[in-house]
Parts: structure tokens; C-alpha cells; sequence
């Protein structure tokens, strides 16, 4: 799989998630196996490009590979510019967005609500990609609603733009995250034109990934939903897609001091005063997969001091573990 001049380690990519992926997320997913990791959306507002937040969400290190940097807006200037600023800043592919569904973002014309207007996404294209010397990717969905289906025209227009790679929701706008992906409409965008089409939508398992390359014909894969509290899905999908293996999971054990790690990391990368905050919901997706417990849960986020969360969830995971060994 290769994005302009750049080969990719595989065909399994991390979705970028608003609110989720930030470094340290995209360490651990990378560290298990994804291809490529986006940052969280980036808005092309002038007046949020130097804040604290934006200067979060735009932290790399050169353990998480390439430098993927998305980016969300209407005017088709802005973009550009904000494009140009992120390259600037380290970006070496710039990902735009147009398949957030989200009410705040399509408001402002942004996200999924650009697909009712193929020609301002052909101005912003063209815009962004004469901007910089970097590949430009474009992510979109199958269209705004099921009568509104337009993503084989809007992959034409990528194209004919200059867009290195197209990743794929398999769903509208107005479908949200129900239902079913629509992996037959992915499929007709691969038939249709040459660049590489990246499937994303309800990847969540190695054999549904195998599943959705071999159907869709699709050049990778995207994961988003996922790989909440199961980062090492990617180990897993990596394995049977690229060496066609069965992977075993890891260890209680391995998944525990990854998982203390993890929030360790929070804490020193947003800081005492927000870390614990963002580690409580990471904490709430991996119980779900390891031990889904109520209690445990109302006690871990009436916690704000960061050192008493990892006191207390290494406890908990000792107890666990323990009841595993007898």
C-alpha cells in the first residue's frame, strides 16, 4: 500500500477520531500493528491553529511512523492555508475531511455535509492539493442520504484532483453509525477509478477485514469504532490479512500493563489537571472488553487525582489476574 511516495508498513490503518486519537493512542495502536495513524480532525480556523488543544492534537514522535495530519472546513482557501501550515509543521500527508456526521461540524458546511456540493469539493481539492508537496487523502462517505448516494462521482472528482487515496465510509450522512456499511457501494468506487481506496465501517474483527479487501477489492482497510479499549485488534487483522495467520491475543496479563501504561501516558501528556479526565473514558472502553464492572467504574471516575487512578486500577487489575490463576 503506498500513499504518493510513501510505502506504508500495511494495509491497516487507524481512523482518525475526534477526542480520541492523540498521541499517546496512536502509540499504542501503532505499536500493535497500524499501518498508519491519523491525527484527530484539525479545523482550518485561523483562530485555533496556535491554542494549547490544537498544539495537542498535532503532537507526533517518529515511533508512530508517518505524520498524518486531517484536517475539516468549507473555504476552499482556508484549507489550503491550513494545509500549508500543518506541512510546515511536520505533516507529511494531509488527510481532509468530508465524512464527519456530526451536527456542529456539517453547520458550518464542513465534514459530510460538503458531499451535497461536488463542485465546491472539486475547488477545495484542487485548492489544497496545488498548496503542498505532500500527499493529500480524502475521506468521505457513500453520500448525504440514501437518495443523495454520490461517492463513485465524488471519488472521480478526487482523482481527477490529484488525491493520492480515498478512504470510504460505508454509510451516509444521515445514517450516522447505524445499520450496515455499505460495503457494495465501496466496491463500485474501487471499480471506478485507480487511485487507492482505503474500506472503513464496521471493521471489528480479522476475519470481517479479510472479508471486506477480498469483496470490496479495496487496497486497505480503516479502522475506527473498534479499536476502543482493543488497540491490539490491529496485531490480529495485520496477521491474517498480510501473512494470512491466526494471531493469538495477547495475555490478561500484557493487555493489563499496557492498559496502566496507557493511562500513564494520558496523564503525562494532557497533564494533573486534564489527564484523568481523558483516562477515564479509555479506562470504561477497556473494561468492556476485559471485565465490564459497574461498580468498579463509578469508583474509578469519582477519582481525580492521577496517581490514586493508577493505585487504583492497578488493584484491580491484580485482583483479576488473580482469580485468573486459580
Amino acid at each position: 500500500m503506498r500513499i504518493g511516495s510513501y510505502q506504508l508498513k500495511n494495509r491497516v490503518l487507524l481512523a482518525p477520531m475526534a477526542g480520541i486519537t492523540d498521541q499517546p493512542f496512536r502509540r499504542l495502536c501503532a505499536y500493535y500493528g497500524a499501518g498508519l495513524t491519523f491525527s484527530e480532525m484539525m479545523s482550518t480556523n485561523p483562530q485555533v491553529w496556535h491554542t494549547e488543544k490544537s498544539k495537542l492534537r498535532l503532537a507526533h514522535s517518529e515511533d508512530l511512523g508517518l505524520n498524518a495530519v486531517q484536517i475539516a472546513g468549507s473555504d476552499p482557501l482556508e484549507m489550503a492555508q491550513a494545509a500549508a501550515i500543518n506541512v510546515e509543521y511536520g505533516a507529511q500527508i494531509i488527510d481532509i475531511n468530508m465524512g464527519c456526521p456530526a451536527k456542529k461540524v456539517n453547520r458550518k458546511l464542513a465534514g459530510s455535509a460538503l458531499l451535497q456540493f461536488p463542485d465546491l469539493v472539486e475547488k477545495i481539492l484542487r485548492e489544497v492539493v496545488s498548496a503542498v508537496n505532500v500527499p493529500v487523502t480524502l475521506k468521505i462517505r457513500t453520500g448525504w442520504d440514501k437518495s443523495n448516494r454520490n461517492c463513485v462521482q465524488i471519488g472521480k472528482i478526487a482523482e481527477q484532483c490529484g488525491i493520492q487515496a480515498l478512504t470510504v465510509h460505508g454509510r451516509t450522512r444521515a445514517c450516522l453509525f447505524e445499520g450496515e456499511a455499505e460495503y457494495n457501494n465501496i466496491k463500485a468506487v474501487k471499480q471506478a477509478i485507480a487511485i487507492p481506496v482505503i474500506a472503513n465501517g464496521d471493521i471489528d474483527s480479522a476475519r470481517k477485514a479479510k472479508f471486506v479487501l477480498d469483496y470490496t477489492g479495496a487496497d486497505a482497510i480503516m479502522i475506527g469504532r473498534a479499536a476502543l479499549g482493543n488497540p491490539w485488534l490491529f496485531q490480529a487483522v495485520e496477521n491474517l490479512i498480510e501473512h494470512d495467520s491466526i494471531n493469538q491475543m495477547p495475555s490478561l496479563n500484557e493487555k493489563c500493563g499496557q492498559i496502566l501504561r496507557h493511562i500513564q501516558e494520558l496523564h503525562q501528556f494532557y497533564g494533573e489537571q486534564k489527564g484523568y479526565r481523558i483516562a477515564r473514558k479509555h479506562v470504561a472502553w477497556y473494561l468492556q472488553g476485559i471485565q465490564p464492572d459497574s461498580v468498579f467504574k463509578q469508583t474509578f471516575n469519582a477519582i481525580s487525582d492521577p496517581k490514586e487512578q493508577l493505585i487504583v486500577l492497578e488493584d484491580f487489575f491484580n485482583l483479576i489476574l488473580d482469580k485468573e490463576k486459580c
